[in-house]
């Protein structure tokens, strides 16, 4: 697993691993790092990723790497296999050919499976070279590791997000491409998300005080900020004017409109949504409506 020839390998083995394998730390272990004791919690992951080809077996843990199609040792056979098979835990698989007094028959199947694998093992041993590191790729096993392949299938995969860019770009307002962000994920403390944990809350919108207050009710299906929103973008719609979320979404995102339009657009629905908060927040903590007048001339 690590480069026994760099510093920090050498180090690595003195100082943290102590005779041990990587396999073999315990997870709980408060000695290192956190960047050290982050990889020793992703194991269970890497475990799957990495393999050894038996070269002369000096370098291969007989319990903890993965040397045998069998699967690891330690994993297939328990700590109960330590004692049935009568190899110590710290035995490379070189000791365990040469050191390992060989049972003809044991109770568990299992365990003369292992027998048998070492003295296959044991015939195709090659004492002048070097074991080898596998890693694994989409296509298999190669003595080589890519951090791109790994990547690619350890992440998480997810639908696009087709609205991404038109939130955060360039020449957006930081204030308003976050606030707009969490509006889109609806993660706005609206009335209807306050009262799933506080029942009995008054969610009616503090604005037209007509409807219960949800994302999509403020913007932009209130009287008010509808009022608001129409007289901000429907001239630079025309026919296309919406005040409905899921379609101003879309709208922005639609790469085909000219560019201007476009950037308008997005910054208009940034800043009107930021402004509607803060108004919104505004009265709902006791302070007095801003006139008509101020909103047309903002």
């Amino acid at each position: 697993m690590l480069a026994g020839d760099s510093l920090w390998g050498q180090w690595i083995r003195r100082n943290l691993l102590k005779k041990k394998s990587f396999w073999e730390v315990k997870e709980s272990t408060q000695t290192g790092s956190w960047v050290w004791r982050k990889m020793l919690k992703l194991r269970d992951v890497a475990r799957t990723f990495h393999m050894k080809v038996v070269g002369n077996g000096r370098h291969i843990s007989f319990w903890f790497d993965r040397w045998s199609e069998i699967g690891v040792m330690i994993e297939v056979l328990g700590d109960r296999g330590l004692i049935e098979m009568g190899i110590h835990r710290e035995a490379t698989l070189e000791e365990a050919i040469w050191n390992h007094r060989r049972r003809k028959r044991h109770r568990r199947p299992l365990l003369n499976e292992v027998e048998k694998e070492l003295s296959i093992v044991k015939e195709k041993l090659i004492l002048d070279m070097d074991d080898v590191d596998l890693w694994r790729w989409k296509s298999g096993f190669k003595p080589s590791f890519s951090t791109a392949e790994t990547w690619s299938m350890t992440r998480e995969v997810a639908t696009p997000c087709i609205w991404g860019q038109s939130i955060w770009f360039a020449q957006a307002t930081p204030k308003f491409s976050f606030m707009t962000w969490i509006a889109i994920r609806d993660r706005l403390a609206t009335m209807d998300r306050i009262a799933v944990w506080n029942p009995g809350v008054d969610t009616t919108c503090v604005l037209c005080k007509r409807a219960p207050e949800t994302r999509n009710h403020l913007f932009f299906e209130c009287s008010f900020s509808s009022w608001i929103w129409e007289h901000i973008v429907k001239g630079l719609l025309g026919r296309a004017y919406s005040n409905k979320w899921n379609i101003m979404v879309e709208l922005i995102s639609v790469s085909t409109m000219e560019k201007r339009k476009r950037f308008c657009l997005r910054y208009a629905l940034q800043v009107t949504v930021y402004t509607l908060w803060w108004e919104r927040n505004k009265r709902r903590h006791g302070d007095p409506p801003r006139p008509m007048q101020v909103w047309l001339n903002s």
